[in-house]
C-alpha cells in the first residue's frame, strides 16, 4: 500500500503543473526517497534530496545565466 501511495504522490509532482517551478526537487526527492528508503528514513530522504536538488538547479541556472553575460555578442569585437 505505502508503494502504491508513494508511486500515486510521485507520478501527481511530475504531471503538476507547477513542475516548471520544482525543477531539480523531483528527481532529487526520488533519489533521496530511495536512499533514505533503504537508510530507513524514506520521507526525510525524499524531503532532503528535493531540497538538495532545487538549490542545484538554482545553482546551474545562475551559473548559465553569468556564463551568457560574460560573453561578447558578435559586433562588440569590433568587426561587421
Amino acid at each position: 500500500m505505502k508503494k502504491l501511495l508513494l508511486c500515486a504522490a510521485v507520478m501527481g509532482l511530475v504531471f503538476s503543473s507547477a513542475a516548471a517551478e520544482a525543477k531539480g526537487c523531483i528527481k532529487g526527492a526520488i533519489i533521496g526517497g530511495i536512499a533514505g528508503h533503504y537508510a530507513g528514513h524514506g520521507k526525510v530522504g525524499a524531503v532532503a534530496g528535493c531540497l538538495i536538488g532545487r538549490h542545484e538547479a538554482n545553482k546551474a541556472d545562475a551559473e548559465r545565466a553569468h556564463k551568457a553575460q560574460q560573453q561578447p555578442s558578435p559586433h562588440e569585437d569590433g568587426r561587421i
